[in-house]
């Protein structure tokens, strides 16, 4: 109850109103003097009585959230933010603070072994090689050597190579999924997928063809009304020139001088498909070729040749053009080769191996053949830095 409805101790009405009392108690507590001696149950009703005026206040603020409106600041005591409550927040902000100190170290560090050291991350993408997935071949010679560790024997042809983790032969060579575009079927797209396909298994990796033999049943995947084309292959292969070179298409050693060392060759590389001219489907493919040679006299030292293919082919549709239905036409064909002679014209490439004498080095720059990502230029003679 109100401290007004009630005598004082001596029967009186009090001398002092509420608010002066609690002016003076409020005096008296700051050290004031002259503070009055009033009895604690007078001072114990007066600050009820305040207390219950801010709980009434807090109540009414509170009832204002239900419709919305942003809640008005909570009152806080002079002094709150030295309080074990902050002490607390603070101590968990400064923890967070030192571990995010602490993964950033980290983080700069590990980019710091990255850069000193690529492979430790690129082991660990698809391949597991270390090298990108889409790079150079340079036609030049073989590097001075490698360390024993590394060196490559009869039986283990790609020890020390980044292609021992690449797919074997054909496996590496897959067909995307087929769907129709440029006015063919996704029949028709699937059919012009899978001849490309052949092609380059029977090009690049058919025993026959790698013996320097005629690559027939390529030759069979090729369209005779294509104007010129088929006629100029066959005349480079029969008599091979700079200008009529079959290792544009073919990859070729001379039986006489050299043969692929057991019966896998590493690949890796992709296929993709577009709309040609309306009527046609065209089908891009980018792969690397990895061949462990031998000399054909016998004798265990391994060489390495790597040659990277671009190839561009087409599938037209015989009612729109001049064309054989299901026949492929060349639209063009590039090769990065790594490891062999640059003077050499006779449709057969020279691998170097290991012990060879070194000739004067190529005036063309160092190149990874192992690396995808950049193309070298037609007729680019240098130095490969690894086999």
């Amino acid at each position: 109850m109100p401290p007004e409805d009630h005598p004082d101790r001596d029967g009186g009405t009090p001398s002092v109103s509420d608010e002066e009392w609690a002016e003076l108690v409020r005096q008296a507590e700051a050290g004031g003097a002259g503070a009055p001696k009033e009895p604690s149950a007078r001072a114990r009703m007066v600050t009820a009585r305040l207390r219950a005026q801010d709980e009434e206040a807090a109540r009414a603020q509170g009832a204002g959230r239900r419709f919305g409106r942003k809640p008005a600041e909570p009152w806080t005591p002079d002094g709150w933010r030295t309080g074990p409550a902050w002490q607390e927040m603070n101590g968990r902000r400064r923890k967070r603070r030192r571990l995010a100190g602490t993964l950033g170290f980290v983080a700069v560090l590990a980019a710091l072994v990255i850069a000193m050291r690529p492979s430790l991350l690129t082991d660990h993408l698809p391949g597991g090689d270390g090298s990108a997935d889409a790079a150079p071949m340079s036609a030049g010679t073989a590097p001075s050597g490698a360390s024993g560790a590394d060196l490559a024997t009869v039986d283990e042809p790609f020890r020390g190579s980044p292609a021992l983790g690449w797919a074997d032969g054909s496996e590496g060579i897959e067909v995307p999924e087929a769907k129709a575009v440029g006015g063919m079927s996704k029949g028709e797209v699937e059919q012009a997928l899978r001849a490309t396909r052949q092609l380059l298994v029977v090009a690049n990796l058919d025993p026959a063809t790698l013996r320097g033999e005629k690559p027939q049943e390529a030759l069979d995947l090729l369209d005779p009304l294509q104007k010129g084309e088929r006629a100029r292959i066959e005349r480079s292969i029969a008599d091979p020139s700079e200008k009529q070179d079959p290792l544009m298409m073919f990859s070729r050693f001379d039986p006489d001088e050299t043969r692929v060392v057991g019966d896998v060759v590493k690949t890796r590389g992709w296929m993709t498909f577009e709309a040609g001219p309306s009527g046609s489907v065209e089908v891009h493919a980018d792969y690397t070729f990895v061949y462990p040679l031998v000399r054909a006299g016998g004798g265990g030292e391994v060489a390495r040749t790597i040659v990277r293919r671009k190839l561009t082919t087409a599938l037209h549709d015989p009612e729109r053009f001049v064309a054989t239905r299901g026949k492929l036409s060349v639209v063009s064909a590039e090769q990065n080769v790594g490891n062999t002679s640059c003077e050499a014209d006779d449709g057969f490439l020279h691998p170097s191996f290991p012990s060879d004498s070194s000739a004067a080095r190529p005036e063309g720059p160092d190149v990874d053949p192992y690396d995808r990502e950049e193309w070298q230029p037609d007729g680019a003679c240098g130095t490969v830095t690894r086999t």
